[in-house]
């Protein structure tokens, strides 16, 4: 019997060992060279454009052991045990000189992706051989993810370096929005994957697969979506999901202890991480009265004005101007359909009008991201220009009034990712037509 037990057991572990292991490594290996090639053609295709734009000869993003900062997967990972550099020199010809010093690992190693490994005591002298006239730092007021540098590695620097070249350090922030947010074809399509796992997940968990009336919480909703995420090996940007009830004074409880009860109207707000691209979206879902089939004619009648609104803001967004100059346009074209521009949360108290405020920000590497957004809470970014390939996430508020609660507005929210193109707005993964049903 003892005998019988220890086969088993052996049998077992070797199913796990040959069988179960092998088919995860290779997908992390699948992802690895997915991210490689991504990298690769960032450097060759978007890095010498944009940091010629911004008159920027070298760029050096300093990163220290545990504290990598926000690009260090865009730049292929690696580990240092005190101090290294990622550093890009403009030496001229269509190509730009990619380094790491005092960086190592297999994975950027082996990445394809850089011209030299070096030691970061050459930093000096690899700076002096190159005799750069602008250096492209780190730092950002206005962009957070721009802003790694640290006081004590800014300090460093300078010390390092000496001069002329401390004198000759610049942000790099208009830099790293440009190289971040111009995307190459292998990064679209990374994304649609995501969008299209994000749209997944969040239609699922407003279904009767995860939400039973009168017995699930909000709470549970959000728990279910990130096991999904652990389940498939995903990241987010956004921390817990924002699974929430909309009534007559707005939002009534969001992701916690709130039983989901029948009349309820629910939305989500969330996003996936996946090959470093990080979705925004949201979805609504109406939970079922008894005896009804279909969500009131109130709901239904404020999310097609929300839809009316969205595909007016897809028509009039274009690449080649200011953020700044394309949400005057969106706003001319609301008014002239009868829409009315307000400020956020601060609907009008007219019942005849729908009230709308977008807020079409900027996606990509983060669930915010730092590229050209039409966004009244970016306001250094709505001044970038839009340009193709930019991701977008194409999020507005559209406030109609409800009679079953006396005419106060709903909020419906409507939010999914496209791409810009020389044709204008392209969905990634297909947008929100519809109010999903709990029954």
């Amino acid at each position: 019997m003892k005998h019988s037990i220890r086969i088993v057991a052996l049998c077992v572990l070797a199913f796990i060992v040959v069988g179960d292991f092998p088919a995860e490594a290779q997908e992390a290996r699948r992802r690895w060279e997915r991210l490689n090639q991504i990298r690769r053609e960032k450097f060759d295709q978007v890095l010498p454009e944009a940091m010629r734009e911004n008159r920027i000869d070298m760029w050096i993003t300093m990163i220290r052991e545990a504290n990598y900062g926000t690009l260090h997967l865009d730049f292929g990972q690696g580990y240092t045990g005190g101090t290294g550099y990622y550093i890009f020199t403009d030496r001229g010809g269509d190509r730009i000189e990619r380094a790491a010093l005092g960086i190592s690992g297999y994975r950027i190693r082996e990445s394809g992706a850089y011209d030299l490994f070096e030691s970061t005591d050459r930093l000096a002298e690899f700076v002096r051989e190159r005799d750069p006239q602008r250096i492209g730092i780190n730092t950002s007021r206005a962009i957070g993810p721009v802003d790694n540098l640290t006081y004590a590695g800014h300090q460093q620097l300078v010390e390092t370096l000496g001069e002329p070249y401390a004198s000759r350090l610049v942000s790099a922030e208009k830099l790293v929005s440009d190289f971040r947010s111009r995307r190459t074809t292998t990064e679209i399509a990374a994304f649609a994957e995501a969008g299209e796992i994000s749209r997944e997940i969040a239609e699922r968990a407003f279904s009767n697969e995860v939400i039973t009336p009168d017995v699930t919480m909000l709470e549970d909703v959000a728990w279910w979506m990130l096991d999904q995420l652990l389940a498939r090996g995903l990241d987010t940007s956004f921390g817990m999901p924002s699974v929430y009830i909309t009534g007559p004074d707005g939002i009534a409880a969001t992701s916690n202890e709130r039983i989901i009860r029948r009349g309820d109207l629910l939305m989500i707000d969330w996003g996936v991480g996946y090959l470093n691209m990080y979705t925004d979206m949201k979805r609504i879902a109406y939970v079922l009265q008894e005896g009804e089939s279909e969500a009131p004619a109130s709901f239904q009648r404020a999310f097609d004005r929300g839809r009316e609104a969205r595909a007016i803001i897809t028509e009039t967004i274009r690449p080649g101007i200011a953020a700044a100059q394309a949400e005057q346009e969106i706003y001319t074209a609301l008014a002239a359909a009868g829409f009315r521009k307000i400020a956020f949360n601060q609907p009008s108290d007219d019942p005849a009008v729908t009230d709308v405020v977008i807020g079409s920000h900027s996606v990509g590497n983060s669930g915010h991201g730092i590229g050209p957004s039409i966004a009244f809470f970016n306001p250094v970014r709505i001044e970038y220009t839009l340009r193709p390939t930019n991701l977008l996430s194409i999020e507005l508020f559209a406030y109609t009034a409800v009679p079953e609660w006396g005419n106060a507005k709903v909020r419906i929210p409507l939010e999914d990712d496209a791409v810009l193109t020389a044709r204008g707005i392209e969905w990634l993964y297909p947008a929100n037509e519809r109010i999903l049903l709990i029954r």
